[in-house]
């Protein structure tokens, strides 16, 4: 079973055992791609209703144009839908306090990304996919300004799924790196949200449990360093908000994940040659070491996924296949529960 099978068996596993089928929207109606994912999904019996944003007619030309099913489909026009005034008024209301006036309010929702994290704050959808056309900045923004952090989380991050065919190491050779993606030079405080956040993702993925290292070039005050001393400041922080984890660091790579090292420079640590959540001190290392992973050693990347939102909200590449959004959607399903 690949990890997009396991994927969709637990998202099964969820409605089994709670009779509930979870919604999306796909915003980006104009993506030729999209649209063909789109199609795809509306036949998948693991999802409830697949929404995307734009007009009507628009749509349904570029589907007979391209031969694309989206007879089961829900297409919301925003300048016909019933919600637009009321999604326009709570985005004010989310926002005036910031000198956001009731027009600006208006010109905002006419945008689909923003219509789609309305959506989803208003419960109307589960989780929202996008990204296909639009940049990371601009998706982030839209959830971040409508559906808001999750509780005790204050920054979104990312991670990637990452699975190796190292079963020695980690969940048999499955870990979570982060942040990959989306926060250049996280403080301590950020590390930790992300830390908790990578954690919550890796439980969702893998019913396991998470066990969170703090990277660093430095393991155990080896060597001095305010890089060393922010990744220290963060496992204190970590280990004191959320003693149910288990953490520790600043660790080196190889004693987080190989036992043998992890004995000899951290000894009496509960993590060390353990770690399936690798939590590293900068977007460089991790982004980094993600694809040195994935491109010399053949692991599987799975993301950016995006987390620490309230709801679930994923991004995609601008580059991305219509097999990516579907699996992008099949993620984003699996963290809606």
């Amino acid at each position: 079973m690949n990890f997009l099978e396991s994927v969709i068996e637990k998202i099964n596993g969820k409605i089994a055992k709670t009779g509930i089928k979870k919604s999306l929207v796909l915003p980006e109606s104009t993506d030729i791609r999209t649209l063909k994912a789109i199609s795809i999904l509306s036949k998948k019996d693991w999802l409830n209703k697949i929404y995307t944003i734009g007009s009507a007619e628009a749509i349904r030309k570029l589907e007979k144009e391209n031969n694309i099913d989206l007879s089961k489909v829900e297409i919301i026009d925003i300048e016909t839908s019933k919600d637009s005034e009321k999604y326009a008024e709570i985005f004010y209301e989310l926002r005036k306090a910031k000198g956001m006036t009731k027009e600006e309010a208006q010109k905002t929702l006419k945008n689909p990304l923003y219509y789609g994290a309305m959506m989803l704050k208003e419960n109307v959808v589960d989780g929202m996919v996008a990204g296909a056309i639009n940049t990371t900045g601009d998706v982030l923004k839209s959830a971040i300004l409508t559906v808001k952090t999750a509780p005790g989380i204050s920054k979104v991050s990312s991670c990637f799924a990452m699975l190796t065919n190292k079963k020695e190491y980690g969940l048999d050779g499955k870990f979570v790196f982060a942040d990959c993606a989306v926060i250049p030079d996280p403080d301590s405080e950020t590390l930790v949200d992300i830390a908790i956040s990578s954690a919550r993702t890796f439980q969702a993925l893998f019913d396991a449990k998470p066990i969170i290292a703090f990277l660093s070039f430095s393991t155990k005050g080896s060597a001095k360093h305010p890089m060393v001393d922010k990744v220290q400041a963060a496992v204190k922080l970590a280990q004191e908000k959320y003693p149910d984890y288990e953490i520790d660091g600043e660790l080196q790579l190889d004693a987080a994940i190989v036992t043998s090292v992890g004995a000899q420079k951290a000894p009496g640590s509960k993590v060390a040659g353990r770690a399936n959540v690798l939590v590293f001190p900068d977007l460089n290392a991790a982004n980094i070491g993600y694809k040195l992973v994935q491109r010399l050693a053949g692991a599987e990347a799975f993301g950016p996924i995006i987390q620490g939102l309230a709801k679930p909200v994923n991004d995609l590449s601008r580059g991305c296949s219509v097999d990516d959004i579907v699996n992008v959607a099949a993620i984003t399903t699996l963290n809606s529960y």
